[in-house]
């Protein structure tokens, strides 16, 4: 990643939260710890944000904030080719006339490149996933009711009447915030609650995360690993994520990616 687009996706991940973390950069750029801190350091000359131990800090909040985490922008150029194999790897999974659900995020946006010769019938909660899926497929695409959140491009709801609990899917493919030894991580409550609802109305969780994800911690957990049927991720995996995931009872898909460029 271009240091240009590290200093917008760092921008762009301090007005969803008012502190990000070294750590939490490092992660999401697959950057070295010296290479963010003088990303911190430049944006702090350019009075972007503020500079502080371990981290940067928003030099202003939002009066109305949005549902917590990156934007779909932001994070859509990230891991792309680990992303992309992942979502074949995934596609290759269903058969048609499945009726499947797709969360919103960028690891399960790039199934709708693989989806335009299949007849499925598409729940999601995600406007770009929609869109693709009806100027490119036959799919028959579902949405649910329900807020539209611009950042992250996805409609949430808090309410058990949104639509979803009238599709029953023999699979849901989600994303996920980070995925630890307690489970699938996120890092909205909202989110929480509207993700929940879908995962009630699958018969399968099929999970789709790069390996960059096994580094992210926060304290909301979707779902415990168990819950899970499948988890696909690369071959990037380290080991001790391995046992974590096949001690949980999940079946796991690596599959292999070229490595996109910092």
């Amino acid at each position: 990643m271009r240091e240009g687009e590290r200093h917008l996706l760092i921008l762009s991940v301090l007005q969803e939260k008012p502190v990000v973390t070294v750590h939490e950069l490092v992660a999401l750029t697959n950057s070295s710890e010296a290479t963010i801190r003088r990303d911190i350091a430049a944006l702090h000359q350019k009075n972007k944000l503020h500079r502080m131990r371990g981290g940067a800090e928003a030099k202003n909040t939002r009066a109305y904030p949005e549902a917590t985490g990156r934007s779909f922008a932001s994070n859509q150029n990230i891991n792309v080719a680990r992303k992309r194999a992942i979502a074949r790897a995934a596609v290759a999974m269903c058969d048609d006339s499945d009726a499947i659900i797709i969360n919103g995020g960028t690891t399960t946006f790039q199934m709708v490149h693989y989806l335009t010769r299949r007849h499925l019938q598409v729940f999601t909660n995600s406007l770009p996933i929609a869109n693709h899926l009806l100027d490119h497929t036959q799919n028959t695409v579902i949405v649910p009711g329900g807020r539209i959140y611009r950042d992250q491009n996805i409609i949430l709801s808090p309410f058990k009447n949104d639509g979803s609990k009238h599709f029953q899917a023999q699979k849901m493919f989600m994303g996920a915030y980070g995925i630890g030894a307690m489970g699938v991580l996120e890092i909205d409550n909202l989110i929480v609650q509207a993700e929940e609802k879908l995962i009630d109305q699958a018969e399968e969780i099929i999970v789709l995360v790069d390996s960059s994800k096994f580094d992210i911690r926060t304290s909301l957990v979707l779902c415990p690993l168990m819950r899970i049927s499948t988890l696909v991720t690369d071959t990037g995996l380290s080991s001790q994520a391995r046992d974590m995931v096949q001690e949980a009872g999940v079946k796991l898909v690596t599959v292999e990616a070229p490595q996109d460029p910092n």
